[in-house]
């Protein structure tokens, strides 16, 4: 019981907004998983990169925030990996892949953010 109503009273409990934001968030990856058994052709390129970019900038916002959002961060990082998942299934239908293997994306390295190219 002291474990619950610590939760229940901790800053980024359900009585708080921290709490109730982030668990109303996951509906947006939870329909990004339900979307990839969808034929390529529907998805639309534009609004997929406009996701990753929100979910790239709100995973730094929820790390940043205090108190720390870790519920936040989850969701965003979950969205992040579905969406660069239908980005590239979008690049792959539309015949835009490269033939020198090279991959494009959002990367973490020593803590920061950074927006590049991997040559594989």
């Amino acid at each position: 019981m002291a474990i619950f109503r610590a939760f229940w009273n901790s800053p980024v409990g359900p009585k708080t907004i921290h709490f109730w934001g982030p668990a109303l968030q996951w509906g947006v990856p939870v329909a990004a998983v339900l979307d990839t058994q969808k034929p390529p052709e529907m998805i639309s390129g534009n609004m997929t990169a406009v996701l990753c970019v929100y979910s790239a900038l709100f995973m730094r916002f929820a790390y940043m925030v205090q108190p720390r959002n870790y519920l936040l961060l989850a969701c965003h990082v979950s969205n992040e990996t579905v969406q660069l998942y239908q980005l590239s299934r979008w690049v792959k239908s539309n015949g835009y892949v490269l033939t020198t293997g090279v991959v494009f994306g959002f990367y973490f390295y020593a803590s920061k953010l950074y927006l590049g190219f991997i040559v594989t």
